[in-house]
């Protein structure tokens, strides 16, 4: 079973020590900051699971603050960022930052990036514009590909068609994929997709009845 407790006390702890010794040369800096932001980011879904959604707010809004400022120094194609920084806001139910981060990969033409993790960070700034034609078009095209998965195309895609049904087994799908994993980001076994997709079905009218492991009860 996991310790919830001990994980966000770590991770908190891991985003102090960051703070500590942030240095001044730039790429050492954003590195530093990205590594802040995952720590806040663990801190803060750790602190949902607990039930303690105040506390679990403040640090993804933190998170998100820290992937955007660790950016201008970042290298080129680090779309994990504006990625993470949405998501992030969507989780706390911060819906108008996160159309500031939406603007942000957008302006940074994220749609035109070869990468597969570039047009889902175009196609997600999209969907959480309201620009779902646009989102969808972008989605579609990470569909059927070895190097993005599946179950994320899919969900995003059925949301932003506003298929309900389509949208409804697309999520679940990707809950059996988060259980199915044996390894997370920062050690957090969450399914922050899902929570951050959820929220954008909630604003449409259609978010899933879901029940996991992964999920903090009744999020959305």
């Amino acid at each position: 079973m996991t310790n919830w407790e001990e994980r966000a006390a770590r991770a908190a702890e891991r985003y102090e020590d960051g703070l500590a010794r942030l240095p001044e040369e730039p790429d050492e800096r954003q590195r530093q900051l990205t590594r802040m932001g995952n720590a806040a980011w663990a801190a803060g879904l750790s602190f949902l699971m607990l039930g303690r959604r105040e506390d679990g707010d403040a640090w993804l809004m933190r998170a998100a603050d820290r992937y955007r400022e660790s950016w201008p120094d970042a290298p080129a194609g680090s779309w994990g960022r504006p990625i993470g920084a949405m998501k992030s806001r969507l989780i706390a139910g911060d819906i108008e930052g996160a159309r500031g981060d939406a603007h942000w990969a957008l302006d940074a033409d994220a749609a035109c990036s070869e990468s597969p993790i570039g047009r889902y960070s175009a196609s997600l700034a999209h969907a959480v514009l309201g620009n779902d034609a646009a989102a969808q078009e972008l989605a579609t095209t990470l569909q059927g590909r070895d190097d993005f998965p599946s179950t994320v195309a899919k969900a995003l895609g059925s949301l932003s068609a506003h298929d309900r049904s389509g949208y409804e087994a697309a999520i679940h799908a990707l809950v059996a994929d988060f259980e199915a994993r044996s390894e997370f980001l920062e050690d957090i076994p969450a399914a922050d997709t899902v929570l951050s997709l959820q929220r954008l079905a909630a604003e449409r009218g259609f978010a899933a009845a879901l029940e996991s492991p992964l999920l903090p009860i009744a999020r959305v």
